[in-house]
C-alpha cells in the first residue's frame, strides 16, 4: 500500500525567502536577541512567561509546518533555471 505522500505530484521548490516558517523563526530570533541585549522586558514579565513563549513557538512552528505545501531551496533546480533562461 502506498502512502498518501507518494501520490502527491512534485512541486517546484520555492526560494528560501518565500518560506513563512523561515520568516517566523527569523523574527523570533531577532526579538530574542534584542531582549537578550537590552533586558527591558524580563523585569516586567512574570517568571513563567518564558515557558509559555517556548510553548507558543512550538505551536507556531508546528502550525506552519502543517500548512507547508512545497519544499524550500537555496538555488532553483537545473530544470527550473533552464526554463527561466528561455523566457
Amino acid at each position: 500500500m502506498r502512502s498518501k505522500q507518494a501520490r502527491k505530484p512534485q512541486q517546484a521548490a520555492k526560494p528560501l525567502w518565500a518560506s513563512k516558517t523561515l520568516w517566523f523563526n527569523l523574527v523570533v530570533a531577532a526579538l530574542a536577541a534584542a531582549e537578550a541585549a537590552s533586558g527591558l522586558l524580563q523585569p516586567l514579565l512574570p517568571g513563567n512567561i518564558y515557558g509559555w513563549l517556548t510553548f507558543a513557538l512550538t505551536v507556531g512552528n508546528t502550525a506552519l509546518r502543517v500548512i507547508t505545501t512545497s519544499a524550500v531551496a537555496l538555488r532553483p533546480a537545473p530544470a527550473e533555471q533552464a526554463g527561466e533562461e528561455q523566457r
